[in-house]
């Protein structure tokens, strides 16, 4: 019991200063805090918005295209519906796909490239870091693009565009990873005293990846919100009457820049997210920074 408690008393310690070194920065601190902001929004958005039927098929031409004013905060588009409440809406699609995508990659990227580390140099290796490699071989977002033109424009087809292409990076950095920590002594005793394979990937190695992990995911939201938004932007992802802030911006480029607002305002929210995302990303990192193996 003794052990138990001590232990405890060290876990809760190691997160206090975890926390204390993620707070002594200040743009982590910002980020996070708009990072809440922005969750809290997509999920209340529904009773939040001022003009519910904003995002739903809806003609108000008594006030299309309106400028910003106290009525209306980020202006109506030339249909008379309410930026500000479709931008808030946009925000529930754009990070259903963001958790979707990371959810699909996160774990087989990462358990691809743990074996493929593990059993370097054979053919499990040789195939699953080729497949890889033909994969990032190609721009990114130019194969997103091309599967996404394959596939019905919705908000699932969307996802798995962005979602076939994203694992490739999880496989390398937990590739590079096992081929760190391969050869390291605790992983050694364990091969020395029988251990099963598998046991010794998942219970010794994998353990050691939470940190570089989980900072690669709180720096991709951004990157999966802004291909989201490029998809939408052309045509490719969320269509209308659904608000996405890609196809915000596209349609309101069109009336640049008589009628600014209309795509001003979704790009302002794109980079706002991004920008908070990855503020939590470099604090998550300097936080869970160790010292190199």
């Amino acid at each position: 019991m003794g052990s138990i408690i001590r232990l405890d008393e060290y876990q809760r310690e190691s997160i206090k200063k975890s926390w204390s070194k993620f707070a002594g920065n200040r743009l982590s601190v910002i980020g996070l805090t708009s990072v809440i902001l922005v969750i809290i929004i997509a999920i209340v958005s529904p009773w939040l918005a001022p003009y519910k039927q904003s995002w739903q098929p809806f003609v108000d031409f008594a006030n299309a295209s309106k400028p910003p004013t106290w009525d209306y905060l980020f202006g109506t588009d030339i249909f008379g519906r309410d930026i500000l409440s479709r931008i808030m809406y946009a925000l529930r699609w754009d990070l259903l796909i963001v958790i979707g995508c990371l959810s699909i990659d996160v774990i087989p990227g990462t358990i691809l490239g743990l074996i493929a580390g593990y059993f370097k140099g054979s053919w499990l290796d040789t195939v699953i870091m080729r497949v890889a490699d033909i994969v990032l071989a190609i721009p990114g977002i130019v194969l997103a693009l091309a599967i996404a033109t394959l596939l019905p424009p919705t908000l699932f087809n969307s996802m798995m565009a962005i979602a076939s292409i994203w694992w490739p990076w999880y496989s390398r950095l937990s590739y590079g990873l096992t081929c760190s920590i391969r050869n390291e002594y605790f992983v050694q005793a364990a091969e020395l005293m029988g251990e099963n394979p598998f046991r010794i990937m998942f219970q010794e190695i994998l353990p050691n990846f939470f940190s570089p992990i989980l900072t690669k995911v709180s720096l991709d939201v951004g990157w999966v919100i802004l291909w989201t938004s490029t998809l939408s932007f052309v045509g490719l992802g969320i269509q209308e009457p659904l608000p996405s802030l890609g196809n915000m911006v596209a349609s309101g480029s069109r009336y640049m820049p008589d009628y600014w607002w209309m795509a001003i305002f979704p790009a302002l929210a794109i980079a706002f997210t991004i920008m908070s995302f990855n503020l939590v990303g470099d604090g998550i990192r300097d936080m869970l920074a160790v010292e190199e193996l």
